[in-house]
């Protein structure tokens, strides 16, 4: 490693301080600290490397992990609970939204963000939040109906606690 610093984030609910190269790719910083966020293009091509970012989809292999810094970080592996999935990543598991894996992350992440600012998209407005977001194996038609059944789902529910839990920090300065 050259130049170390750390950063301080509220990873997946839970306070870190993570070792950070300069300039080094959000994306690395995760992966070598044990979270399951994938590599695709490294380019911000694919979104298979998609996290929440105070709220809102990024892609991690284009964000130096500096910009994080006191910042709420969360991945794939931070949505659901020990016995409890988020509803989007059930409605993707029950629609066959996903196959091999590799668009899952970009792909419920960004679900998830715009179920949280609409809660009864539209299916343009659910095709625009996954833009930049390949998928390989589905052919889309199932990843929209997965967002579209989450959203059917969430309505019949009460979601409050995974909507407040992935919402932006009130005290949050933007990323810029």
């Amino acid at each position: 490693m050259n130049r170390s610093d750390t950063i301080a984030v509220e990873l997946n609910g839970v306070e870190k301080t993570l070792a950070a190269e300069s300039g080094e790719a959000l994306v690395d910083v995760l992966r070598r600290n044990s979270h399951a966020v994938k590599v695709g293009c490294r380019n911000g091509d694919c979104g298979a490397c998609t996290v929440l970012i105070d709220g809102t989809p990024i892609k991690s292999c284009l964000i130096p992990a500096q910009r994080v810094d006191g910042h709420q970080v969360v991945t794939l592996d931070g949505l659901s609970s020990e016995d409890e999935l988020h509803p989007v990543q059930s409605s993707f598991l029950e629609n066959n939204g996903f196959q091999c894996g590799f668009c899952l992350a970009g792909h419920v992440l960004c679900a998830v963000a715009l179920l949280r600012e609409k809660p009864n998209p539209t299916i343009a407005e659910v095709e625009s939040s996954l833009a930049g977001n390949l998928c390989r194996c589905t052919g889309y038609e199932q990843i929209r109906t997965s967002v579209m059944r989450a959203a059917e789902s969430m309505k019949h529910h009460c979601m409050s606690k995974h909507a407040a839990q992935y919402a932006p920090r009130e005290n949050s300065t933007p990323l810029e």
